[in-house]
């Protein structure tokens, strides 16, 4: 059994683990550098009988013992002197290839990479602070919605509470490059008049001048194509085009734009409309046929009750 990490971090202390923290490389206090790893202690390891205060784990190694798992329980003692034995399982930190090299040299089995992590209250206060800060400048107008969640990132960033190179990777790049290139296309549509002209199509053919029955229809498309497209670029597609509608029939956009808004996030009908139906389809084990028999009745109920909501929360003559 793992030891458990927020349980261990009281023993992490600095004199639990080797010599003071003055004494430790520089690179192991670098926090972007170090990883969590377990390794457990072979019969033949050199580990076998010795301490972190005898192994002088951080002023050498630049290494932190932060738990201890024996016979499938968490070590109580202090792990400064705690001597190791053969099956014990140690949770350490450092920089990997320090790690690596230890396991190597000591004769230790690093377990399978999963994700661990001790949790650090400081930094999960400074977070939340954050993200409350950046609504709250958002909800009162103080700066536009994108510039204040920006904002909010960077001083993550500078206050490390999260690292740049995680920021950079949690980019869903693909949706970016996407979104790059699907909005030239919106506004070419609009620019051109080719969204008017679907827009008259539509309206003339089906609605017949009726700006419900137009604003239902605008709902429907948008569900129907956001199960084939990407939702961002469905909604992108769509927007010029419900405007274009609205502007027809004297209405208000407003309406228009948010019935886009909704049916650009009811991707329930096949599993390739949305990344969520795409990763449980095969663990699952659905098909496709599966996907537009639970989605069906709920793109029913979802025009059900959004259309009379659309019309009294976004009146069409406001």
């Amino acid at each position: 059994a793992a030891p458990a990490p927020a349980d261990s971090a009281a023993d992490a202390a600095p004199e639990d683990t080797g010599a003071p923290a003055d004494d430790a490389p520089a690179r192991s206090e670098r926090g972007d550098d170090l990883v969590l790893m377990e390794l457990v202690v072979r019969p033949e390891s050199a580990l076998a009988g010795r301490s972190a205060s005898d192994l002088l784990l951080r002023s050498r190694y630049g290494l932190n013992l932060l738990a201890v798992s024996r016979d499938g329980a968490r070590a109580r003692a202090r792990l400064r002197t705690l001597r190791l034995r053969p099956g014990d399982l140690l949770l350490m930190q450092g920089p990997s290839d320090t790690l690596a090299e230890f396991a190597g040299d000591f004769g230790c089995v690093p377990l399978a990479e999963r994700e661990l992590r001790i949790p650090d209250r400081g930094k999960a206060i400074t977070a939340s602070l954050i993200m409350i800060a950046a609504v709250a400048v958002a909800a009162l107008g103080l700066l536009p919605s994108a510039v204040a969640f920006a904002a909010g990132v960077l001083a993550s960033m500078a206050l490390r509470t999260v690292p740049p190179r995680a920021v950079y990777e949690a980019v869903d790049w693909p949706v970016i490059v996407l979104l790059a290139a699907l909005l030239p296309v919106a506004g070419a549509m609009q620019s051109t008049g080719a969204a008017d002209l679907v827009a008259r199509l539509l309206l003339d053919t089906l609605a017949r001048g009726d700006a419900v029955i137009g604003l239902a229809l605008i709902l429907v498309t948008t569900m129907v194509l956001t199960d084939l497209m990407n939702n961002a670029a469905t909604a992108a597609v769509m927007a010029p085009i419900g405007v274009g509608a609205a502007t027809q029939l004297g209405v208000s956009p407003d309406t228009f734009l948010m019935a886009v808004a909704i049916g650009a996030s009811c991707a329930f009908l096949t599993p390739i409309g949305h990344q969520n139906n795409t990763l449980i389809l095969g663990p699952g084990g659905f098909r496709f046929g599966d996907y537009w028999r639970m989605g069906l009745p709920l793109d029913l109920l979802v025009i059900a009750v959004s259309l009379p909501l659309l019309l009294l929360f976004w009146p069409l003559n406001a």
